[in-house]
Parts: structure tokens; C-alpha cells; sequence
């Protein structure tokens, strides 16, 4: 098994710390004030064109839960992760998880570990009109030599959004990946949305992204020296009883180091 890189864990559970120590104490709807529990169980299932497959059931045990936004539990995790087609390694998981707002900011975080290094995600934003937001997460790397042998990612990273018009809206986000080895990877992404319709839900975009490998080809993940996508997109969004309904079909171009 390879070593683990730690300082991004431990930075990733100081910041934690440091952010449920410093709560919004002047808000009266805090989770310590409102205890109501709640139970949720939930899976997620995807796959690609490369086959491969990942599976996710859990259940969140919350002994604190006013909201989607303000809560504090627990949350058991089962992983299962085939990639490429090949044989399933499963994994046990459990985390802690706190969210919780005050008038200017709102903020969560899920830390926990899945026997064999630390894991979790952490998420920090405001309310203004230009929202700002912070995000850094911890996973494992879901190719055959990521799942056998260990190969995780820390991702770090800052948004911001940009209101243009009453219809026009810009997103940038600049963020640092590192991963098990030597490689970072620098990306960065922008998106521009018009609206059509806003009765319909209806809206163009073009979606942009680039990073870039300080050491390439390190491990099996896809990882060229530089990678760049151009996606124009069109989209439609509706909500009806309580659900929403999002469809969206884009046709653009990307471009690799290692390829024409």
C-alpha cells in the first residue's frame, strides 16, 4: 500500500474544527438550539463509457436536523467501485457531518475515514450577490490501481459568481488537486448563462475548462499534461409539485497534450 500524504487531511480536519468551533452565536435558529432528529437513506449509482461502475448507500443519523442547511450527525457508508469492468472492491465508510448558517455565511462539512485514510468534504459560502464560495474535498482515485492500491485525491479550491443582467450570469472557479505521488493539478473553469426563457426555463451556455498535470501519466487516472473543453450547451430547467426537471444537450470540442 503507498504512504499516504497527510498535511492535506490534517489541514482539511483543522479547518473543520476551527469552522464548527466558530458557529454563528448570535443566531437563535442555530442546530443547538432546534433539536429535532432525522433519518434519511439514500444510493447513488453511475457509470461511463469506460464501464466503469460505482455504487453508494447510506444512511444519515442525525441527532440535530432543522434543515437541509443546519444539521449534526452521522452518516454509514457502503462503497462499491468496479472500474473498467473489473472485479468490485467495496468499501465501509462513516463520517461525521455538521452544516449550519448565520446571516452571512452558510457552511458544511462531512469528515470521516474509510478504514485506511481520512475523507470528507467541506463547503463554505455567502449570500451576497456576487456569491463567493470555498470547497475542499477528499476522495479516493475510482481506477483499478486507485481502488486497489490506495490512490486518493485532495481537491481544493474557490468560486465565485458574477451577475451580468437580469439574464446574464458568469461563474469562475479556480482550484488545486492534489493527489497520492507527486501530481497537482491546477484547474480552471468558466461559465457564461443567458436565459431564453425564464418562463420556460430555458437558457444557453458555454462552459469552459482547463487543467494542467505538474507530473503526468503518474498512475492509471487520465491525467495528460494539459486538457482543455469548449461546451456549448442548451438547457431547461422546470419545477412541478415539488420536483425539479433539468434537461440539457451540448455538442463543443476538447483538446489533450497527448492526443491531435
Amino acid at each position: 500500500m503507498k504512504t499516504r500524504q497527510l498535511l492535506p487531511v490534517r489541514i482539511l480536519a483543522l479547518l473543520v474544527l476551527a469552522l464548527c468551533g466558530a458557529r454563528g452565536e448570535a443566531q437563535s435558529t442555530s442546530v443547538v438550539d432546534q433539536v429535532p432528529a432525522a433519518a434519511t437513506i439514500d444510493l447513488f449509482a453511475s457509470t461511463d463509457a469506460d464501464h466503469t461502475q460505482v455504487v453508494r448507500s447510506g444512511i444519515d443519523l442525525d441527532w440535530a436536523h432543522t434543515g437541509e442547511d443546519q444539521y449534526a450527525g452521522i452518516r454509514v457508508e457502503k462503497a462499491w467501485f468496479a472500474p473498467l469492468g473489473q472485479a468490485t472492491t467495496s468499501f465501509d465508510r462513516v463520517y461525521g457531518r455538521y452544516a449550519d448558517k448565520n446571516n452571512r455565511l452558510a457552511w458544511s462539512a462531512q469528515v470521516g475515514t474509510d478504514g485506511h485514510t481520512v475523507l470528507g468534504s467541506l463547503n463554505v459560502s455567502d449570500a451576497s450577490p456576487y456569491r463567493k464560495e470555498f470547497f475542499l474535498e477528499r476522495d479516493i482515485v475510482e481506477t483499478p490501481r486507485g481502488v486497489g492500491q490506495g490512490i486518493y485525491y485532495t481537491f481544493g479550491g474557490f468560486a465565485l459568481d458574477v451577475p451580468l443582467t437580469d439574464r446574464d450570469s458568469a461563474t469562475a472557479v479556480v482550484g488545486a488537486q492534489q493527489f497520492t505521488g507527486k501530481n497537482v493539478r491546477l484547474h480552471l473553469r468558466g461559465n457564461y448563462v443567458h436565459v431564453v426563457k425564464p418562463d420556460w426555463g430555458l437558457s444557453v451556455q458555454l462552459r469552459t475548462r482547463y487543467f494542467h498535470s505538474t507530473v503526468p501519466g503518474e498512475y492509471d487516472y487520465f491525467s495528460p499534461r494539459w486538457y482543455a473543453e469548449v461546451l456549448p450547451v442548451i438547457q431547461v430547467r422546470r419545477y412541478s409539485g415539488g420536483w425539479r426537471y433539468l434537461v440539457a444537450a451540448g455538442y463543443g470540442g476538447q483538446g489533450d497534450a497527448g492526443s491531435k
